[in-house]
């Protein structure tokens, strides 16, 4: 089994590009999950088995090193995305609010690319596309894409996560009483003010 146990950097990087053996290189496939884990064990796209101990998150394109000295490029595995799409909708502001914190406290991942807020499908594409549809302003459309994880990554253009979506742009939330029960693991919000600041300039244009 190939053990590739050193990261070199991306494919672009002139050191790893300029390595005579880079267009020899094997190429190993890794979903979202398994390119986030220290240690993965799985194959190479021509059936040799691979075991990948780097202890870092990996990315399309990054380049590891075997301990015989091989090269191993990695590709991530595209998944589903829902796109909501404002295009030329004219969303008044409360249409945009509303849709906001109603896609928000679904509490799913966010990316928002020029204009469009994309949405990893969690269970099936034609169950979030009724959720969604539910809550969107006249001329506000979906759609089916497939892209890479890594467009969800922090430093992404926009995103947001689980759980208080968030994006590193203008969003800011406040928890108000926020406070944790013991016990049960129960706990409760208080006046919970949850802003979905990415979702919002989204629903109202601003992306574009």
């Amino acid at each position: 089994m190939l053990v590739a146990d050193t990261y070199l950097g991306h494919r672009d990087d002139p050191a790893v590009r300029g390595r005579p053996d880079e267009a020899d290189a094997a190429r190993v496939v890794l979903s979202d999950d398994d390119r986030r884990r220290s240690r993965v064990r799985t194959e190479t796209e021509d059936g040799r088995d691979l075991g990948v101990v780097v202890g870092r998150e990996l990315d399309d394109g990054d380049v590891l090193e075997t301990e015989t000295g091989d090269l191993v490029v990695v590709e991530l595995a595209a998944i589903d995305v829902l796109v909501v799409d404002v295009g030329a909708a004219d969303v008044s502001t409360t249409a945009a609010v509303e849709l906001g914190h109603a896609l928000g406290n679904r509490h799913w991942d966010l990316a928002i690319r020029d204009g469009e807020a994309l949405f990893p499908v969690p269970d099936t594409y034609e169950r979030m596309e009724a959720t969604v549809a539910d809550h969107l302003p006249p001329g506000v459309t979906t759609r089916r894409e497939t892209v890479s994880p890594a467009l969800f990554d922090d430093g992404g253009p926009d995103h947001g996560h689980g759980g208080h979506s968030h994006s590193h742009g203008e969003h800011s939330h406040s928890h108000g009483d926020h406070s944790h029960g013991d016990g049960d693991q129960d706990h409760t919000h208080g006046d919970h003010d949850h802003s979905h600041d990415g979702l919002l300039r989204f629903a109202r244009g601003d992306e574009r």
